[in-house]
């Protein structure tokens, strides 16, 4: 057997990926990201799993493959189905097959494994964007895949994309201290579960983990607020109600309107 040449040995060694994640020890159940600069002297995300590591393109698509001139499998069926409508009138009649769908959730991970690490690095805005994008891939597979089974695969993720959307979107505000803005991004998503929920055929999905997670953000929101900022003092007042403790609410309603009042003067 011939040995290795010199030129072999050294390509060998740039593509042992122990050099590259050397001292960046792999930790089950947590998520280790970090940010590098490639080759072609743009930003990666690099995450760190069992046995190697992940790079993704922060932008675009994930791997950094377009597909037949399109960023993505998603937005070439949308394409799809645009020209469909033109051509038809309606949407009756198109279909996604199989195959399609199968594309459609490699796709969809590839982008979740995204969001998570852009997540960890609390870049909020990208996760929403992904998460956004994921939700358009499930909501056109529920729609349109030929076979029921197609149909459920993605179906099945759509509470947990739910959720990451609107945590992100609220992290996104809180960061900003829109504290109104972060509570109304919670409530929406609670709203969007609940009815998320009520539309699955699957009696087993509730989504209620999900909604765990948002009304504990919630809590983390309210907890940061001023004592005396209105979306404050209006979910005090809900609960006030709800819980009929109405002598509190007499009280809570009053230090709205006052608070309503200086919020406005000084934001006029």
């Amino acid at each position: 057997m011939a040995r290795p040449s010199a030129a072999d040995t050294h390509t060998g060694m740039i593509r042992d990926l122990r050099i590259i994640i050397d001292g960046w020890e792999y930790e089950p159940g947590k998520i280790s990201v970090r940010k590098i600069i490639g080759r072609d002297g743009r930003e990666k995300i690099q995450t760190r799993i069992d046995m190697g590591l992940l790079q993704m393109e922060p932008d675009g698509p994930p791997d950094g493959q377009r597909i037949g001139g399109y960023d993505s499998v998603l937005e070439r069926l949308e394409a799809d189905l645009r020209r469909h409508i033109a051509v038809y009138g309606d949407d009756q009649d198109f279909v996604l097959s199989p195959e399609q769908c199968a594309d459609l959730r490699r796709e969809a991970y590839l982008y979740y494994q995204r969001y998570l690490s852009l997540f960890v690095l609390e870049d909020y805005e990208r996760v929403a964007r992904d998460t956004a994008r994921n939700l358009r891939a499930i909501e056109l597979c529920m729609k349109y895949a030929a076979s029921a089974e197609d149909r459920a695969s993605l179906a099945a993720q759509r509470g947990y994309v739910l959720m990451m959307h609107a945590r992100s979107r609220a992290c996104a505000a809180l960061r900003a201290e829109r504290y109104d803005d972060a509570v109304r991004l919670v409530t929406e998503g609670v709203a969007a579960l609940r009815a998320a929920s009520q539309e699955t055929q699957d009696e087993q999905v509730s989504f209620a983990s999900e909604m765990r997670v948002l009304e504990a953000l919630r809590e983390e929101i309210m907890s940061r607020m001023p004592p005396d900022s209105p979306a404050r003092l209006r979910h005090e007042l809900q609960e006030a109600l709800e819980g009929e403790d109405y002598e509190r609410a007499a009280l809570l309603r009053d230090r709205l309107t006052i608070s309503q009042k200086e919020h406005k003067a000084s934001f006029p």
